[in-house]
């Protein structure tokens, strides 16, 4: 498959507002494409490298050459040459890479190039492609979203699902089950605003400690253990507290859900970065021993003893988990029977300011009858944190891409510093309407000092109020510090830059 081909569908794709239309794409494309094409193509689609990261950034892709004349340029072609950039390391490597993408980027048409440059710059998003891609491959290969869903669930992979169809039709989907050492895409939740309406909306259920660490996925299957991420990554070798407590454990084999947190030795949280730190880190034998500590905490059990348990009411999977983890290794909860009762209202938001008061981010609230639907954002877990909000000045601005070409979105944002200048914190370009896009457009570029074809500097004189979900210590920015999941809540108007959060404000919400 030409990589013009997967550059037409994916701008056709952000053209369209209509889902049925971006289904029909997708659909067409994959029945062009080959079995092996498929974990390339999709990741494409939704604006993802399949190598994630190959060090290359705007200040190499910003002078491009000369585009080629025609498509000559296959799937293969282009995923072999970002391997190549990817693995690219050592003395001269930035000068490697630069004539690397050069190369890749002269075999290019106008239009491959456009589109590998957004591709290789992070800018080119498809919001819920994976979700439609779903939908297009089962109406390429005839078969039921239903099942295709919950293949891509516990085969962990919608590329692998989409090879395997697209080489042996529906009967593939049979091939894909829980098996224990392969993971699973792991369940997620929506929000509720607060605790009450969370009950009003589940009904019976149990309010559990929201921990601020790492999701695990711990696989055992007799002595051997394995690790996994929410983005099922292995790491094992990284966490051998987590293979000695699994293998603790009174049973042949199991497959847990829950988290690892550095606690401090009053069992409070450590900073999330030191936890990241810590799961990130690679450990030999000799530094395990003097390695910052981190604790497991269990939250579900899919499957034990070769009894797969994803389909149980979540009541029933908590009274597994309980028989074969120790209540240490098991996340605080209560269970309210009768939301109705203001009685136990009253003891779910106790319980969620107790969670508050012991550092942690808040709660999440599960329906009892519910089962665990792997790899979804399922409406029946609601996560309750607390919202923060800092008033920030926008520094700089990108302009957007695909529905957002031609509008300036993802916002540089800083806060005061003493001496009246501006420490950037981290971008976001979430939380945005059209008409919000169309007016911070036109304010933006009245304020624009600089306009490099990417980014646009401006004058720091508009005001932004924007929530996160907390702090995250980072080298990358000059207060040492960056916002966790930020997203615009509305421009201030009213107020003027000196009148915006300060460092020092900003720096008080760290834990």
């Amino acid at each position: 498959m030409l990589l013009a081909e997967i550059a037409q569908v994916s701008g056709r794709i952000a053209a369209t507002s209509a889902r049925s239309e971006k289904v029909a794409l997708l659909a067409g494309l994959f029945r062009d494409a080959e079995p092996d094409e498929a974990p390339v193509v999709i990741p494409y689609l939704a604006g993802r490298l399949p190598q994630r990261r190959i060090g290359v950034g705007w200040s190499t892709l910003r002078h491009a050459p000369a585009p080629a004349g025609r498509a000559t340029l296959t799937v293969g072609e282009v995923d072999r040459a970002l391997s190549a950039i990817a693995a690219v390391t050592g003395p001269g490597a930035q000068g490697e890479r630069k004539r690397l993408v050069g190369a890749l980027l002269a075999a290019a048409t106008a239009e491959e190039q456009h589109f590998l440059l957004r591709l290789i710059g992070g800018e080119l998003r498809q919001g819920a492609l994976d979700a439609l891609a779903v939908e297009g491959l089962a109406a390429a290969v005839g078969a039921p979203p239903q099942e295709v869903r919950r293949a891509v669930m516990l085969g962990g992979s919608l590329g692998a699902v989409a090879r395997a169809l697209l080489a042996a039709g529906p009967a593939a989907l049979a091939g894909f089950r829980l098996e224990v050492g392969r993971p699973v895409l792991p369940m997620l939740a929506h929000s509720a605003k607060d605790v009450d309406e969370a009950l009003d909306r589940l009904g019976p259920c149990a309010v559990e400690e929201k921990l601020d660490g790492i999701r695990v996925q711990v696989h055992r299957d007799g002595g051997t253990v394995r690790v996994y991420t929410r983005t099922l990554d292995e790491i094992t070798e990284r966490l051998p507290e987590l293979t000695a407590a699994a293998l603790d454990l009174p049973v042949s084999s199991v497959v847990l859900d829950g988290e690892v947190i550095a606690l401090d030795p009053q069992g409070r949280p450590r900073p999330f970065q030191e936890t990241a730190g810590r799961v990130g880190s690679r450990l030999d034998v000799a530094a395990a021993g003097t390695a910052l500590p981190l604790s497991p905490v269990f939250f579900d059990v899919l499957a034990v003893d070769g009894r797969e348990l994803l389909e149980l009411p979540a009541a029933e999977r908590h009274a597994v988990l309980a028989r074969v983890v120790p209540g240490p290794l098991r996340v605080r909860r209560l269970v309210v029977a009768d939301p109705a009762e203001q009685r136990d209202r009253a003891a779910a938001r106790e319980f969620s300011a107790e969670v508050l008061r012991r550092g942690h981010e808040g709660v999440v609230v599960k329906a009892l009858d519910a089962p665990y639907s792997a790899g979804r954002r399922g409406a029946s877990w609601l996560k309750v944190k607390p919202v923060h909000t800092l008033d920030l000045v926008v520094l700089a601005a990108e302009w957007g891409h695909g529905r957002r070409r031609g509008k300036l979105s993802n916002l540089h944002l800083g806060a005061r510093r003493p001496d009246g200048s501006f420490a950037m914190l981290g971008k976001t370009f979430k939380g945005m309407t059209d008409a919000m896009l169309t007016w911070q457009t036109e304010r933006l570029l009245g304020l624009a000092l600089n306009d490099d074809g990417f980014v646009v500097t401006v004058r720091p004189e508009l005001v932004v109020e924007v929530a996160f979900d907390g702090l995250q210590r980072s080298t990358r920015y000059p207060a040492g510090v960056t916002l966790r999941f930020a997203r615009v809540l509305g421009y201030r108007e009213d107020k003027r830059a000196e009148e915006a959060d300060t460092v020092e404000t900003v720096l008080g919400f760290l834990p």
